[in-house]
């Protein structure tokens, strides 16, 4: 089943058509047609009794995230620092890639996203890789969402920053054996894995996935990446137009790590290379300081800030101010880790608010720029140069018709003034158990809490119930691998803060 259309108008009792850029306007309706805006006019009459009093918003993007399915605390990894916690994410064994990136992209659906990114870093397997990825493709169609998705590329590195042999020297001769077969790198030709890329994207066009899935170039990050490889990716998205994704200066060992291999500065490196450029997205960069950003902002990059799981994963707080200074393209990214688990988009977005917007009576960010931020600049990240495949831009006659329509009165559920701004409200207390619908392309893509394009109960029944009985027949050796995985992050604490991963690993 696929979601459907909207029928008839929208009766708003409030609608934010650009938030904090214009004021918000009361009692409005908002006419549809073939999947855009057609008008919004002033309600002539009341809406009918019993209708509900809603609040439209444009819906909001997520500019970095992995598709993944099962949550941090879930698996154990709750409380790691980034370079412990990425070994958690293989403690449960590859499920059906439909299942995973279907109830993945439900939860993001449910809570007011219509555009996002999948860094598609953890692949199932079982299957050729561009069955995997149109399996992921099938998902987002059925579920209704558009999304990025950028192959994970790497060449290096495979369990710290620095070559193989000097980590496992550094862990308990116990577990080396195991980490060195599940984690040790097995490189790649540069010009395989660029070949990998266009055969998805032939997959996309192919299949009939082109309106709602943009294919991008995913390097991992420069520590996992050689020179070699990005030297190539860079030429690539040069001939080809195709968007990169990649991680950067996400905690402070890869702040020390660079400043060791890179003496001349990591996003100098990056632009010498080509690959600084406005179709680059950089996650994270927490890390980054004002010569970083400056750089960042004249060649206009995008920034993905992913606030919950910077301080989930003990990475910090990006200098956010500091990017809006400079003139950063900023998005709001969720990376599978919003504050509490659950891809809330409001909360992740108003999360920000709080910690970015100035202490006391200075203003360090507006809501102009949260907009800009939550809404607006992330589909660049998701689709690159593709504008017209989602504005992510204001309510207005002509832009897609994509809609986060919250229960006003749930929302104002004390009310005891008329002239309430609904932003105040919106930015003080909306959270995903207000959402009464979600539109993308002027499709109903979740009601009452319901996503309409499948059923994600059963889904979500289903995987969990796999899942299980894998992990009961002890497949793929997860209970000991588990086991691995804790004595592997006990180990690395130490190798870290001794900064045994600094020398030599710039090739």
């Amino acid at each position: 089943m696929s979601a459907p259309m909207h029928e008839g108008p929208l009766d708003c009792a409030w609608l934010l058509a650009d938030p904090g850029a214009q004021p918000a306007q009361s009692d409005v309706r908002i006419a549809l047609e073939g999947g855009r805006i057609q008008s919004v006019v002033p309600l002539a009459d009341e809406p009918g009794a019993g209708a509900p009093r809603l609040l439209a918003l444009p819906a909001l993007a997520n500019a970095h995230d992995h598709a993944r399915t099962f949550r941090s605390a879930t698996l154990g990894a709750f409380g790691q620092p980034l370079e412990s916690w990425l070994p958690f994410l293989g403690v449960v064994p590859g499920m059906d890639p439909y299942l995973c990136a279907a109830t993945s992209f439900a939860r993001s659906a449910k809570h007011g996203v219509a555009n996002l990114m999948v860094h598609y870093t953890r692949v199932q397997g079982g299957m050729a890789y561009v069955d995997e990825a149109q399996a992921v493709a099938r998902a987002a169609r059925d579920v209704g969402v558009r999304i990025g998705f950028a192959i994970a590329m790497r060449d290096r590195h495979g369990i710290a920053y620095c070559d193989d042999a000097t980590v496992l020297a550094a862990l308990r001769p116990g577990i080396r054996d195991a980490v060195a077969e599940r984690l040790a790198v097995k490189p790649v030709a540069p010009a395989r894995q660029l070949a990998l890329v266009d055969e998805v994207a032939r997959m996309v066009e192919e299949g009939g996935h082109g309106e709602h899935v943009t294919v991008q170039y995913g390097p991992t990050a420069v520590q996992w990446c050689s020179t070699p490889l990005l030297e190539a990716i860079a030429q690539a998205s040069v001939d080809t137009g195709r968007p990169v994704h990649m991680h950067l200066l996400e905690t402070r060992y890869q702040r020390d790590w660079a400043d060791a291999n890179y003496p001349g500065g990591i996003v100098r490196f990056l632009d010498d290379i080509g690959l600084l450029t406005p179709r680059l997205t950089l996650a994270h960069c927490a890390w980054a300081r004002p010569e970083d950003l400056a750089l960042i902002a004249e060649r206009g990059a995008t920034i993905a800030v992913n606030t919950s799981s910077n301080l989930g994963l003990k990475s910090g707080i990006a200098p956010v101010p500091e990017m809006l200074k400079h003139g950063c393209r900023v998005a709001m990214g969720l990376d599978g880790m919003a504050f509490d688990e659950d891809d809330d988009a409001l909360r992740e977005m108003r999360l920000a608010y709080s910690l970015h917007r100035g202490w006391g009576y200075d203003t360090t960010m507006t809501r102009e720029q949260l907009w800009a931020f939550a809404s607006r600049n992330g589909p660049r990240s998701v689709h690159g140069m593709r504008g017209g495949l989602a504005s992510g831009g204001p309510i207005a006659p002509g832009a897609a018709a994509d809609l986060v329509l919250l229960d006003w009165d749930a929302l104002d559920d004390d009310a005891l003034f008329a002239d309430t701004d609904p932003l105040d409200l919106l930015l003080a207390r909306a959270n995903g158990s207000h959402i009464a619908k979600v539109l993308v392309g002027g499709r109903v893509v979740v009601d009452a809490g319901r996503v309409q394009g499948v059923d994600e109960p059963a889904l979500r029944a289903e995987l969990l119930a796999r899942m299980r009985s894998a992990l009961a027949g002890g497949r793929a050796g997860a209970t000991s691998w588990r086991e691995t995985v804790k004595a592997l992050a006990d180990d690395l604490g130490p190798f870290y803060r001794r900064g045994q991963m600094m020398g030599g690993c710039c090739g």
